[in-house]
């Protein structure tokens, strides 16, 4: 297994994110571009002591951004929604 600190990158916290983890006990991360869901349950198993009913996941493409008259693209990343046990939570969301 690779570190986990490499697969799993971030939580990423929105909205959308918020109201996953309120209705339907998820999480939302972002991971690396080439960890497998497989890896992905180990890790947040692993780093959070939870249990992982299912993840999904997906690519994201990078946002094209101006500075000035300059366009760029910013990275492309991928995103993981992980579906915990029923009435296990991840507490980095609670400081928010």
């Amino acid at each position: 297994m690779k570190n986990i600190t490499r697969i799993i990158k971030y939580p990423v916290v929105t909205e959308k994110g918020t109201m996953l983890k309120q209705d339907n006990n998820q999480a939302v991360f972002a991971v690396s571009k080439d960890a497998n869901k497989i890896e992905i349950k180990e890790a947040v198993e692993t780093l959070f002591k939870v249990h992982v009913e299912n993840v999904r996941t997906m690519g994201v493409k990078g946002k094209i951004k101006r500075y000035g008259r300059h366009e760029y693209q910013r990275s492309n990343w991928k995103k993981a929604v992980v579906t915990l046990r029923e009435g296990e939570s991840i507490e980095f969301y609670e400081g928010v």
